[in-house]
This record gives structure tokens, C-alpha cells and sequence, in this order.
């Protein structure tokens, strides 16, 4: 028998105001339930099978390289274009690993300083 995953969880100072860089960024939306101020906040999924994203607030702030990260993965538009969308919302260049010929990833950062990876699009790849 195995797990599946349940929920994706950040720890973070505003649960609401992250919550809603991340909903922007998996095109996902609130839960109706919650409001700015609430200490936890979820994404549901919307088809009810991929896992949840959530997010509680925590004292502490982040002190260290994410032991555990989000890579992300464009459906409808390249990689590129991507990190110019995640930069508008808020995001921040933490090391880029582009190559001239195409390949590579950026690892970006959260408006909290959380780290994660958008890589290529499956077009990109394919191509």
C-alpha cells in the first residue's frame, strides 16, 4: 500500500497574502472560507485529486535554503515567458541556470523568500 500526497504546505508570516501570489501563479483560487488575517489558508485543488496547497502562519522566519521546493513546468506558453509572468506577480531571480541553446531552468523566489524552479514547457522539450 502507498501514501499519496495530501497537501503542500508553506510555513510563512501572511498565509493570505502568500496564498494569493501562489493562486495567481497555479491559476487555482482561494478557499471560500478564508480571509486576510486567518491563520491558515488553502488552494484547493479543482479537480480534487492533485494535492492541496496550503499555507500557515508561523512565528519564525525563514532562515535557509528550502529543503524542499516546487518545480514548475508552463502548459501554455515557454519557460521564458513564464518567469516574465511569476517576475510581474513578484517573484524574484534566485540563480539562473539558462543555457544559450535553450536548456537550464530559473530557481525563483516567493514574495517570502520560498525557492522554486520553472523549467521548460513540455513543447519546449519536445521540440
Amino acid at each position: 500500500m502507498s501514501s499519496i500526497i495530501h497537501n503542500v504546505s508553506f510555513d510563512c508570516a501572511d498565509p493570505y497574502t502568500l496564498a494569493s501570489f501562489w493562486a495567481k501563479v497555479l491559476d487555482r483560487s482561494l478557499h471560500p472560507d478564508d480571509r486576510p488575517g486567518d491563520d491558515e489558508v488553502g488552494l484547493p485543488a479543482p479537480d480534487g485529486t492533485a494535492p492541496q496547497v496550503f499555507f500557515q502562519r508561523v512565528p519564525e522566519g525563514k532562515s535557509g535554503k528550502n529543503r524542499l521546493h516546487i518545480c514548475l513546468q508552463p502548459e501554455d506558453r515557454t519557460r521564458d515567458e513564464e518567469v516574465d509572468r511569476l517576475f510581474g506577480l513578484g517573484a524574484t531571480l534566485v540563480a539562473d541556470h539558462r543555457r544559450p541553446d535553450g536548456t537550464g531552468w530559473a530557481v525563483l523566489a516567493d514574495p517570502e523568500g520560498n525557492e522554486f524552479c520553472v523549467e521548460r514547457s513540455a513543447a519546449e522539450r519536445a521540440g
